[in-house]
């Protein structure tokens, strides 16, 4: 095994100007690179019509005389979801997530519903990206406390601090990763949905000199769960399993049923999805954490190395399924960047790592997932650099 680099043995002075100069090296965001966002929100949505266009065709068809059998139906059904959530993980992932660090705001003539500043914005919520997750609450959360605390105690994505609580339990292993299991299905509105609206709430606490809060309350009767009804839960609950299901009552109230069964297998599949794709980006055994916060752009670069993974890269179409998460460590170099970008910088990132000695981790999503839930279940713990 390669001897790496120890943190304090990098000259970060160095590393510095070289990851800055891949920017001259990548040039100018272009139309060429806003094309590429289209296209992957075109796959993104055109994944979702089509998955709603099947349930469209076998809900019709048995509700008619000739009918469909029960197998077909489930069948296409599974695949109708499958497409379903393939569109709701591409429009958080493809879409929201680099428009939303304004990877695109500098394109010339860009429409501002592809900016910072306009997307899903008020009523584009609907449009733009409706989910459990309130758009200016998951910008905050991710942009500023993630990319920037990455790795610390105030990272509200540090796994291993989130998942402390069970590690301390006293059941069977079998039971542990069973949680894990089962959060993974619904994480984003068990996670996502009161943890950005916490963090969001305690920014704002701050600001009038009040301690923060440590947790949401579920119960709408409180101040903090009607925050979290009204704003997060309802308005994509609402809308994904009451509205869409009662638009195909015409055709019988089997077909609600069977639609509203679809939509919450396609909900499922998203979060599981996502959860695979996101989580592990940042947390295995191998994985550094750090105590205190940085003090040099050349130590923030050198964290986002040491603190990320990438998974396998390749087309287009394999970088759309990882939401191009693929090139996570390129991503938290230059978090405000197109998608496009990173496959461009991702030879450069590996050769100034080579560079300095540094490892530059890429394997497979799926052995990655495998070291996280380990992780989260206490039987493995990441790597720490004290002091620093």
């Amino acid at each position: 095994m390669p001897n790496y680099a120890n943190y304090t043995d990098v000259n970060q002075a160095q590393l510095q100007k070289d990851i800055d100069a891949i920017k001259k090296s990548i040039g100018a965001t272009t139309q060429e690179d806003f094309k590429h966002l289209r296209k992957l929100e075109l796959w993104g949505r055109a994944s979702t019509l089509l998955g709603f266009a099947l349930i469209i065709a076998i809900s019709i068809l048995s509700a008619t005389q000739t009918g469909i059998a029960p197998f077909a139906f489930w069948a296409i059904g599974i695949v109708a979801a499958i497409l379903i959530s393939t569109g709701n993980v591409a429009r958080w992932a493809n879409v929201t997530h680099p428009i939303l660090h304004g990877a695109y705001d500098k394109v010339p003539n860009i429409p501002l519903r592809y900016t910072k500043a306009g997307y899903a914005k008020g009523n584009r919520r609907w449009i733009d990206w409706l989910d459990w997750i309130k758009p200016d609450a998951w910008a905050f959360e991710h942009n500023i406390m993630h990319h920037y605390h990455l790795g610390e105690l105030d990272d509200p994505d540090n796994v291993e601090k989130n998942l402390e609580w069970l590690h301390k339990k006293k059941i069977p292993m079998f039971f542990k990763y069973s949680v894990v299991y089962i959060f993974a299905a619904i994480w984003k509105l068990a996670y996502y949905a009161p943890n950005t609206l916490r963090i969001l709430e305690n920014k704002e606490r701050q600001a009038r000199k009040e301690p923060d809060i440590t947790h949401y309350d579920i119960s709408p009767l409180t101040k903090n769960g009607f925050e979290l009804w009204k704003n997060y839960i309802l308005p994509y609950g609402l809308f994904q399993f009451v509205f869409l299901p009662l638009l195909f009552f015409p055709l019988g109230a089997q077909a609600v049923l069977n639609v509203f069964i679809l939509l919450v297998t396609a909900e499922v599949f998203a979060n599981l999805h996502s959860f695979l794709v996101i989580v592990p980006n940042h947390s295995a055994e191998d994985i550094y954490q750090f105590s205190t916060p940085h003090k040099t752009q050349g130590e923030y670069y050198l964290r986002q190395i040491m603190g990320s993974v990438n998974y396998n890269t390749g087309s287009d179409l394999i970088d759309f399924g990882h939401g191009f998460l693929n090139y996570q460590i390129e991503h938290h170099l230059f978090p405000n960047m197109p998608h496009s970008f990173y496959q461009k910088m991702q030879p450069i990132v590996k050769e100034i790592c080579k560079k300095h000695n540094l490892e530059y981790r890429q394997e497979s999503v799926f052995k990655r997932i495998l070291m996280t839930v380990d992780l989260m279940v206490g039987k493995t713990k990441v790597l720490r650099v004290d002091g620093v």
